[in-house]
């Protein structure tokens, strides 16, 4: 959640790495920090800061010069933001420096064992305790003395660590949170994120976990934790450092939810096969004799991804015939779940590196379950493990709110709905209907946004809501759960989704004036059930907004969707929902691109 910025070559270092964590303020944090040293002028020099990066920089003196250095954003779990708990954490005698990601779980007892021994704690955080271990760690080099400190950890964490007497090098080490080296000329980076390294580099080295790396100016080498070197090839970057830009929109939320059009036909571009009415998806590694013997689909993500993953359960079993659902990861790696070699598990993740996410995936391959990953992020840590994939090209998301990633990994779902199904009994009729259908997403897609003043008007009406109701019907309740909760992360009202059954079984008791229902109301086979349940609604005086392909007479307000497939339907019918969100949120004056107690990736539990 945190972010992590390191360089060292020969250019002035306090420059890049502030301008690398300004690239990684989305992950969100509240407070910042850098220290910087150089071969020729020996010592550590630190400035922190609570708050923005901006109140970092008004810190930093002029006279602040370095060629290495090493800089963090910090997102607080171990003690309140102050500038005392940020990060870089440095030991008594100011030679060694540490940045983190992730949670040290048995800090607590090795602070108590630090302190017996006389070491006096300028923090509250777990990370001070890993500064302390390295610096009375008796090992002659750096990277033993990191290696003997780690072992003694428990938890996860992505670490960069300087030490006076080696300027020479920054020593990183991985579990379970993302290291990213940058690859230069004679230069070398290091990032929790490649956003912070697109612009000086495309070339990167993913670390493991039980991974270490040791950079040097002109040279790198990665190893384990154990000590044994390992062979790191580096790859090529696909995205852009333009993608990072905001393109002339106010905020990078704006701005994704207008370029859904262009991802989605970036995740179907060259993945159709008309000739056979189904798609290519090479990645998965999945043959059609092993797609036949699947009886069962398991999808596992969390927030969004979740909310993904539901979409995609309901498209599997409609189009596949094969039992699917979806369930929060962090919840199935906690109640033992019983582990069937015929069922296909599939891990949702837009960076690739969802803690809970990942740690599933690790308990399920450890059991021998064949697990797929539908991610966003190339190389990611999900992606490494999984067993195949769909990779889903929505391009850098910035905003803390994900929006574009969401719909891309929706539409991933139906092309995987659709392989799996024509591999089984799902006819060439029908997959010639889908697929003629996901060409039409593009087009629609800018259709709907082409209503955006309208959504603005209605979004203005609500914004005094202090609660919302969000209601569908089987395909239309994943897009009632995620609009629920894009409204929540980036306006602060509360908002609630329930299955439109389920209204006369409780819910019904909430309705009054002063609380909106947004219903979602596909022209399907459920659409006069979903009628009745506006009646109710409207029986009780309850204020309707209905997102439908008609207008709703019992609705106060409609939101006109263009109608696709039935399967595909609920891949649009949310996205006048995150513009509905958006634009709540903005007339509520709230900070959209970075929501209070947010992060973008959730690297700790």
């Amino acid at each position: 959640m945190c972010g992590i910025v390191g360089y060292i070559g020969k250019r002035d270092v306090a420059p890049l790495l502030l301008e690398g964590l300004q690239r990684l303020e989305y992950r969100g944090y509240d407070s910042a920090g850098i220290v910087v040293t150089s071969p020729k002028t020996p010592g550590l020099k630190m400035v922190k800061a609570k708050g923005r990066v901006r109140d970092l920089e008004a810190k930093v003196p002029a006279r602040f010069k370095g060629t290495t250095g090493i800089a963090h954003t910090r997102w607080a779990t171990h003690g309140a933001p102050s500038d005392e708990n940020a990060h870089p954490h440095m030991s008594a005698d100011q030679k060694v420096a540490v940045v983190h990601n992730g949670i040290i779980d048995n800090a607590a007892e090795l602070r108590r064992k630090l302190e017996a021994d006389g070491v006096a704690f300028l923090s509250e955080t777990d990370t001070e305790v890993l500064t302390h271990l390295i610096a009375r760690s008796t090992a002659e080099k750096l990277e033993d003395k990191v290696r003997q400190a780690v072992r003694l950890i428990e938890g996860t964490y992505g670490i960069a660590v300087l030490h006076a007497d080696f300027p020479d090098r920054i020593v990183v080490a991985r579990n379970g949170s993302p290291v990213v080296l940058g690859i230069g000329e004679k230069e070398m980076f290091v990032a929790s994120d490649i956003a912070a390294l697109v612009m000086h580099t495309r070339q990167i080295v993913t670390l493991d976990d039980g991974e270490m790396a040791t950079l040097k100016a002109d040279d790198f080498r990665t190893y384990t934790t154990e000590g044994t070197r390992t062979t790191a090839e580096p790859t090529t970057v696909e995205w852009e450092a333009e993608s990072y830009d905001m393109g002339g929109h106010d905020t990078y939320m704006h701005k994704e939810i207008f370029e859904q059009a262009d991802a989605v036909d970036r995740v179907l571009r060259g993945r159709i096969d008309d000739r056979f009415s189904t798609v290519h998806l090479g990645g998965l590694n999945l043959d059609a004799r092993e797609a036949r013997q699947i009886r069962r689909v398991k999808i596992l993500g969390c927030g969004t991804s979740y909310h993904a993953g539901m979409i995609g359960a309901q498209m599997i079993e409609e189009l596949a015939r094969i039992p699917a659902d979806a369930e929060p990861a962090s919840e199935f790696r906690y109640r033992n779940p019983v582990v069937d070699p015929d069922t296909l598990y599939i891990a949702v993740s837009q960076s690739g590196e969802t803690y809970d996410v990942l740690a599933a995936v690790q308990e399920l391959k450890r059991k021998g379950a064949r697990v797929l990953g539908v991610v966003n992020v190339v190389g990611s840590a999900i992606a490494r493990e999984a067993d195949g994939g769909i990779y889903v090209h929505a391009g850098p998301e910035v905003c803390v709110v994900s929006t574009k990633c969401f719909t891309n990994t929706t539409v991933a779902f139906a092309l995987l709905a659709l392989h799996l199904g024509r591999t089984r009994d799902l006819s060439v009729r029908d997959g010639k209907r889908i697929i003629e259908g996901l060409r039409r997403l593009p087009g629609q897609i800018t259709e709907i946004l082409k209503q955006e003043e309208e959504v603005r008007e209605l979004a203005e009406q609500y914004a005094d809501a202090r609660s919302m109701l969000f209601i569908g019907r089987v395909r239309g309740y994943p897009v009632a759960r995620e609009a629920s909760l894009k409204l929540k992360e980036v306006s602060y009202i509360h908002a609630e989704a329930y299955p439109a059954s389920e209204l006369k079984h409780g819910p019904l008791a909430l309705i009054e004036p002063a609380l909106p229902t947004v219903a979602i109301v596909p022209d399907d086979d459920l659409l006069e059930k979903n009628r009745a349940a506006l009646e109710e609604i409207k029986a009780r005086e309850g204020r309707i907004l209905a997102v439908a392909h008609q207008h709703q007479e019992k609705a106060d307000q409609t939101i006109i969707v263009p109608k696709n497939e039935d399967e595909l339907d609920p891949i649009l019918m949310g996205i006048p929902l995150q513009l509905l969100a958006y634009h709540t949120a903005k007339a509520l004056g709230r900070d959209i691109d970075k929501p209070r107690n947010l992060a973008k990736s959730v690297t700790v539990e």
